[in-house]
């Protein structure tokens, strides 16, 4: 019996989860995901994920583990590391790597965890502007954040008229609260980040910098964006947003000589050793080694010809649903894109994101809401976040982004006629979407329109699911 169950599919062993694996590759495919943070990865990490890897503990660095019968496990973590300096052209005496993370937010903290202290200060983009939790947001009644938790943060911000983010001012903050660590990262930012200026800033005061480019990570291998390597002291990425790899992290540190003083003296860089201490034994225990495998994948399909044009396409995607939505009437912050995402401000149109996510959910298109440069809450945000990785990988071009800008402004319409009904609270809009039968068939109808548009699309995967 025992054997049996451990040779039988997931088809034949638990049909629920069967069932609900199907149904959520059938929401995939009739739907648009535009989640800048998604996107669909191949059969080849898929498989690597699924693989015998996945059985083997591997506490400790290649040559230097705490169990046995690792060294074919070695191998893969050599070669993934390998891989991944590759892919952004550094050279490994300057330049080492972590591919151990389970994913960004463990290793943005292990950052912190190996080179700030208890309640040392550390800079990043807020939130609301555009940065991500771990970077140190907190309200003011509440420390959101783990990372606000255990490190004093202070957040830099943007100029509320352009969206842009303002230098001169963090430059100012910085003089004063003399972090240890600023971060030159973002969850929602849509243009380019100027690595240059920040690395004046840190030498002013005396930080080191970290960038975060997980969001861009995919178009910096290509060229597409700017690289973070030439001017910062430690970056860290994720390998599932524009990498189209698992979900994971790495972090990558300076290591060699750091300086040469006058009399030619040497100081070498130490960040390696407290970076791998900070990830095992500091906050993790025995690395996945079926997703490092699966990194490495990743890391050598980003170096194919095809997928610089993929990124190329997900950039004009990009740029076409910008323009196309400011010729509707949308505002854009920042008034267009750099980059794979578009931050959209609503209030023009007089709905919320919350309610526009909801409606737009509805008929099979998939967002989240997001805080626009001036709003204090989270929880109600004015602003939508869209981006084009998951579309660009299924196929979609430049006239296919001008039919998803139409069955969005459709939707949105009728997202404003229902709030016209429900009044402003989102409960009342959510009760009006189930209960009106009139707007409900409205809403199934645009929701055929997705479907049917969709499902032309090819969606990459394993059989089945």
């Amino acid at each position: 019996m025992a054997t049996n169950m451990m040779h039988n599919s997931v088809r034949t062993e638990d049909p629920e989860i069967t069932s609900l694996m199907k149904q959520e590759k059938q929401r995939q495919k009739e739907g648009l995901e535009m989640i800048a943070s998604e996107n669909i990865t191949s059969v080849a990490v898929l498989e690597s994920l699924g693989s015998c890897l996945h059985n083997k503990y591997s506490e400790g660095l290649p040559g230097v583990r705490y169990y046995g019968g690792n060294e074919y496990i070695d191998e893969v973590e050599r070669l993934c590391q390998k891989r991944a300096l590759a892919a952004y052209g550094l050279d490994s005496e300057a330049w080492g790597v972590n591919v151990q993370p389970y994913s960004g937010s463990p290793a943005n903290f292990a950052v912190y965890t190996a080179l700030v202290e208890p309640h040392g200060r550390i800079m990043g983009l807020d939130l609301p502007d555009g940065g991500h939790l771990t970077h140190g947001f907190f309200t003011p009644t509440k420390k959101v954040s783990a990372t606000s938790i255990f490190f004093e943060s202070m957040p830099y911000k943007v100029d509320p008229k352009t969206g842009l983010i303002d230098y001169d001012k963090l430059l100012e903050q910085a003089k004063n609260f003399r972090p240890k660590i600023i971060i030159a990262g973002m969850s929602c930012y849509a243009r380019k980040l100027d690595y240059a200026r920040f690395r004046s800033i840190c030498n002013e005061v005396g930080a080191l910098l970290m960038a975060d480019m997980a969001h861009v990570s995919g178009l910096v291998v290509t060229g597409d964006a700017p690289s973070p390597f030439e001017h910062a002291d430690i970056v860290t990425t994720t390998t599932h947003k524009m990498l189209r790899g698992p979900r994971a992290g790495v972090i990558f540190y300076r290591k060699g000589v750091r300086s040469v003083d006058s009399t030619g003296k040497k100081t070498l860089w130490d960040l390696e050793s407290k970076i791998n201490t900070a990830v095992f034994p500091g906050l993790q225990g025995g690395p996945h080694n079926n997703t490092i495998a699966a990194m490495a994948v990743a890391f050598k399909q980003a170096l194919k010809p095809e997928f610089k044009q993929y990124c190329r396409q997900v950039i004009l995607n990009a740029q076409r649903l910008s323009d196309g939505l400011k010729s509707k009437g949308y505002a854009i912050v920042t008034g267009g894109t750099d980059c794979h995402l578009v931050l959209v401000d609503l209030r023009p149109i007089g709905i919320n994101g919350s309610k526009a996510e909801k409606a737009l959910e509805d008929v099979g298109i998939v967002c989240n809401k997001n805080t626009i440069p001036g709003d204090k809450s989270a929880l109600n945000p004015s602003g939508i976040r869209l981006g084009t990785p998951a579309l660009t990988t299924r196929g979609l071009k430049e006239k296919d982004i001008d039919t998803t800008v139409e069955l969005m402004h459709k939707t949105l319409l009728l997202a404003k006629a229902t709030q016209d009904i429900s009044g402003p609270k989102l409960v009342d809009f959510k009760r009006v979407l189930e209960e009106n039968a009139e707007i409900k068939s409205k809403f199934a109808a645009i929701q055929k329109e997705v479907s049917a548009f969709a499902t032309q699309f090819d969606l990459p995967g394993l059989p089945d699911f």
